[in-house]
This record gives structure tokens, C-alpha cells and sequence, in this order.
């Protein structure tokens, strides 16, 4: 991966917070198999940056960073109490019509790295909303009232609407020729997926700064989520 200039990434910054939109692919904290990672592109620019929640390596979009300890004790109180708003946007499998549809299910993760619904899993809520449907997919805005590890992405899957290109959780890669009606490829060569990655983005996150006031940050789709939703747009 190319050097990232974290400037770049900054949808807010004040005295307190910084709220990037993280790159997909890219860490949130130091990953041995990787040469940078979020947490140490925050330092360069502020001298006790400190994460406030975390994204999968995969899901791009809304992420916020305290300047001070102050200022992250502030926000770690609003996660635990759930007054944080997330909105994720996620592409999905099949046409759904979901209107404030709530899944209410325990998730239970492994040491793999891998997250089921279970009664003795730990307590995990999602609200699903369709924002637009397709052809054969759906554009879908996911609110997480919990924090669980891969939360919407099982909660979806649950709902029998898996993310594309979510295989780990029954999501299948998207290819412009299941899109296209008449999708020619060149001879010799191999189709690659319209997107690599689980079609997730960390949309708009709210919170309230140090002095009571909401702060808001909406983060524009990255390339390839834009590339997928306008492919689906002209073909879907």
C-alpha cells in the first residue's frame, strides 16, 4: 500500500477530535504485517492521539480520534452509554424492503476472529433501513445501537442478506459481468471483482465535544464503494 497522507483523511478536526475517513485496507493500530497503520499517521500529526472505537482492516469511513486523554474519557462515556450514532452503507444481496427493521440478536465470537448469533453471546442490536433497492441488490443504512465484532455483517447475514463480497459470511464476490447483460472480456484475461472488500462504509458518525455541542462528520464513498453503487446504478 502507498504512503497515506493522513492530511487527506481529516473530514474534522478541533481542539479536541479528529475524525478521519480511514482508507479500506489500512489498520487502525499497528499491524505487523503492515508498514503503517492509523494510530502512528495520528501521532505525526498530534502528539497523544488515542482511538476512540475501531473499524475492520476492510471497512472504510467515519473514524474518530481523541487529541487528549479529557476528550477520549468524554467520548468512551457516550459509547458505553450508547449515545454515539453510527450509520453504516452497505450493498447487499437480493431486494429488501427494510424500513426501521430490527435485529435483536446475542453475537457471540470466537478466538478466530469469527462472530455467530448465539443465546450466550453478548446482547447485539441493529436497525436496517433501504435506501435503494436494484436489480438484483440493495443499498442498505445500518445503525448499530452495540458494538459487537462484525455486528452488521452477521446481523445482515441473519437477515438472509449477506454483504457482497462478505465470503466469510456467506456474501458472494460481485462482478460487472453478473451486472452487465453484455459484458465482453478480452481473451486471456481474468475479471476481477468490481470491489475486493466487504461492501461496508462507516458513513456518518455523531457525537457531543467537550463543550455539549453535537459534532456530525458524513464521509464520501471511497472509489471502489463508489464505483460498485454507480456500476449497480447503471446496470442493476
Amino acid at each position: 500500500m502507498k504512503k497515506v497522507d493522513f492530511q487527506k483523511l481529516i473530514l474534522f478536526e478541533s481542539e479536541d477530535y479528529l475524525v478521519i475517513n480511514k482508507p479500506p485496507y489500512l489498520s487502525s493500530l499497528d499491524d505487523r504485517h503492515e508498514a503503517q497503520n492509523i494510530l502512528d499517521l495520528a501521532r505525526m500529526h498530534t502528539t497523544d492521539p488515542q482511538l476512540c472505537h475501531r473499524l475492520d482492516k476492510e471497512t472504510s469511513g467515519c473514524l474518530v480520534i481523541a487529541k487528549n486523554p479529557a476528550a477520549y474519557r468524554h467520548v468512551a462515556m457516550q459509547f458505553e452509554g450508547r449515545k454515539v450514532e453510527k450509520v453504516y452503507h452497505a450493498v447487499v444481496e437480493g431486494i429488501k424492503e427494510f424500513k426501521e427493521e430490527l435485529v435483536d440478536r446475542n453475537l457471540l465470537s470466537n478466538n478466530k476472529g469469527i462472530a455467530k448469533v448465539s443465546k450466550e453471546g453478548k446482547p447485539a442490536q441493529t436497525i436496517f433501513n433501504t435506501l435503494k433497492t436494484y436489480y438484483k441488490h440493495t443499498l442498505v443504512e445500518c445503525k448499530p445501537i452495540t458494538g459487537r465484532l462484525h455486528q452488521i455483517r452477521v446481523h445482515l447475514a441473519y437477515l438472509k442478506s449477506p454483504i457482497c463480497g462478505d465470503t466469510l459470511y456467506g456474501g458472494n464476490i460481485l462482478y460487472l459481468s453478473s451486472l452487465k447483460r453484455r459484458f465482453n472480456l478480452k481473451k486471456e484475461t481474468e475479471e476481477l471483482p468490481i470491489m475486493q472488500r466487504v461492501s461496508l462504509h462507516a458513513y456518518s458518525i455523531m457525537f457531543e465535544g467537550l463543550d455539549g455541542q453535537a459534532i456530525k462528520v458524513e464521509a464520501p464513498y471511497p472509489k471502489d464503494f463508489q464505483v460498485l453503487v454507480q456500476q449497480l446504478e447503471k446496470n442493476g
